[in-house]
């Protein structure tokens, strides 16, 4: 049998446009206020990428400062995994350019799609490699450009999103910590519920498409906010039964960025302060899959989390998917 080597995370990085787009933007745009936003999200203002900058080019630095915090050569790095559901193009993988960029040049590169779920599922899908003694250095970026495939005519999906880029990298530590238990899961049959309708397969662009703008995000939002309710507290849950901790093991709870009361409906559920729960909501807005990655970028940066906190991260988003992940912080293992 195959002793697996424990994992965790070594460093992390982020990074954020520097342009501002606030609640009050929306005003003269569509029939909205900053007090109708706040009042249904927590969402106060987000960043916005520049015309020229896509994916690649946050997840990019987002990466280079992972790698920096950790110690870690752009050579050194086995594998690089973009979680995103805005990439550059259909192809290359995003991943692909990131590596370039960075300078890995023996590292694997892929690009990995469950849109708010991707850093979780990036995650697990990377410990998988270290965790095996297939690699030893694994980055993963979750990453989003969202703000160029929003319809600035729809009021109840365009205020929502924001863009930017969190990173981690993934390396062996001491046995018994780092990542102690992941849970994945997904459910098709809420895939219409949320999703850019034209540009694949099923309805290639078209004039048609273009002008019915069918290349845009669309969302059931009712829906959607009934689904992650549920499944943000119950995704949590099951992580901790994996890892085999209580309620009250949990040091810090670092939840998807997509509603201010979804979060408040998990932390309820698991019995956790708000003093406790990462939050950037208001600040960035939904990130997708950039939410987890640069909250817990901002608290490792600020000391708030040390070597032997548990942390909680949960994720829903477009599949319909969700994961969950509970991490006990660890020192890198030399």
């Amino acid at each position: 049998m195959i002793k697996l080597q424990s994992v965790g995370i070594w460093g992390t990085g982020s990074y954020l446009p520097e342009k501002i787009m606030t609640n009050k933007d929306f005003e003269s745009m569509i029939e909205t206020s900053d007090e109708w936003i706040v009042t249904r999200t927590g969402i106060r203002e987000r960043r916005v990428a520049k015309p020229e900058e896509a994916v690649s080019d946050l997840a990019y630095v987002a990466g280079q400062r992972a790698l920096e915090a950790a110690g870690v050569h752009p050579e050194e790095l086995d594998l690089i995994i973009v979680g995103s559901c805005t990439f550059d193009a259909y192809l290359p993988a995003s991943a692909c350019l990131v590596a370039d960029k960075l300078g890995a040049k023996r590292a694997a590169a892929f690009d990995l799609e469950t849109a708010c779920t991707s850093f979780i599922y990036g995650c697990a899908v990377g410990s998988q490699f270290i965790a095996t003694g297939t690699y030893r250095r694994v980055l993963v970026i979750g990453a989003e450009v969202l703000s160029k495939f929003m319809d600035y005519s729809d009021r109840n999906t365009c205020v929502l999103f924001g863009d930017g880029a969190g990173a981690a990298v993934l390396g062996p530590v001491e046995e018994g910590a780092g990542i102690k238990a992941v849970h994945l899961g997904a459910d098709g049959s809420g895939g219409k519920d949320l999703g850019v309708p034209a540009g694949g397969s099923r309805l290639p662009a078209t004039a048609e498409t273009v002008e019915q703008r069918q290349h845009y995000v669309k969302m059931n939002g009712k829906e959607v906010y009934k689904f992650a309710v549920r499944i943000m507290g119950d995704a949590a849950e099951k992580a901790l039964e994996i890892a085999d901790w209580e309620k009250e093991d949990i040091d810090f709870f670092i939840p998807h960025q997509a509603n201010m009361r979804i979060i408040d409906s998990a932390a309820k559920k698991l019995g956790i302060g708000m003093d406790r729960v990462a939050v950037n909501l208001d600040r960035y807005g939904n990130m997708s899959a950039a939410s987890i990655p640069v909250a817990l970028d901002e608290m490792v940066r600020s000391g708030q989390i040390q070597p032997g906190h548990r942390l909680i991260m949960v994720g829903f988003g477009a599949g319909l998917t969700w994961g969950s992940m509970a991490v006990e912080w660890a020192i890198p293992k030399g």
